[in-house]
């Protein structure tokens, strides 16, 4: 298990390094000046200066990534050229929107996906399975920004049960999981949808095998079976596809958050390319990669823990 684990930790770290790189390149070699870019048409030449040098632009390309880098490090994002206050306390400002709008979606998904998938592999071929089946078609098909301005017309809009958008802050929790209640739902929508397919599929190819056979042999239901012996196997797929969903449901709200004025991560992404603000979009970026990537590597080690033949690899 160590060296499972020693392995993935080296993946991750060299991940994370061409990630950097490639993020680097993107956003600082743009063709022209970051700080004219930045500083848009209108800008002087000695406005241009001063922003180069407040930004670092002057030493070489490799000077430059490593600054970049060794700050992230040590927890220095930078600053904001429009904001004027350090990216990290944006960041941290805008996670506690994020990270519970994502959290939330995804306890959304799982919860109707997990019955729903069971259900469908439990009554395969009959009415019940089509069904489902087409509904969780139709999830995927249906664009999730659509069903979230239905969702604040039906619900916010006529029945005023919800507000249209904004967040109030965690000073009131039942009114902060209120406002995020319908940007969740519109974004686990779709996560549900993918996740049910996936869970029928895998349990229909375990509930194949020979020693689920040979347990309703000996006397087990058909629930039996799957509850006690096929879902635990059919769980690499699916913890596959929920962690591929929470890295697209914290780094791809970007939408949602926009449609709700959610002030998140997704938010200040796009307020950082509409506004010029390179540092922003730049360190933000990085920082969902890391997220994305982290990810990646506890679904690995969730692998281990529920196949230990997976360990030996």
């Amino acid at each position: 298990m160590l060296r499972y684990l020693l392995n993935r930790l080296i993946s991750l770290c060299l991940s994370l390094v061409a990630a950097s790189l490639v993020i680097f390149l993107v956003i600082e070699v743009i063709p022209g000046d970051p700080a004219a870019f930045m500083l848009g048409l209108n800008a002087t030449e000695a406005n241009v200066a001063a922003l180069r040098e407040e930004l670092g632009l002057g030493g070489t390309l490799p000077e430059r990534y490593w600054a970049w880098v060794s700050g992230m490090l040590t927890g220095d994002f930078g600053t904001s050229y429009t904001y004027r206050v350090p990216v990290a306390d944006l960041i941290l400002d805008r996670l506690w929107v994020s990270l519970p709008l994502a959290g939330y979606a995804l306890a959304l998904s799982t919860a109707i996906a997990f019955p729903v998938g069971l259900i469908a592999a439990s009554r395969r071929g009959t009415a019940t399975d089509y069904g489902i089946m087409g509904g969780t078609q139709l999830g995927i098909a249906v664009p999730n920004f659509w069903f979230a301005m239905l969702l604040v017309l039906v619900f916010a809009v006529n029945l005023q049960w919800f507000s249209a958008g904004g967040f109030p802050g965690w000073a009131d929790p039942m009114a902060a999981i209120k406002a995020l209640t319908l940007p969740a739902i519109a974004l686990a929508l779709p996560q549900a949808s993918i996740l049910a397919r996936v869970m029928r599929s895998a349990l229909l190819d375990t509930l194949g095998q020979d020693y689920i056979r040979t347990a309703r042999a000996k006397g087990l239901s058909r629930r039996q079976a799957v509850i006690r012996h096929a879902l635990r196997n059919a769980l690499i797929p699916v913890l596959t596809i929920i962690g591929l969903q929470f890295s697209f449901l914290l780094a791809g709200a970007i939408i949602i958050e926009n449609v709700f004025f959610l002030p998140g991560l997704g938010r200040l992404i796009f307020q950082g390319i509409t506004q010029r603000d390179l540092v922003v979009v730049e360190s933000v970026t990085m920082l969902l990669v890391f997220a994305v990537i982290l990810v990646t590597f506890l679904v690995d080690i969730a692998y281990a823990a529920a196949d230990p033949r997976l360990r030996r690899k």
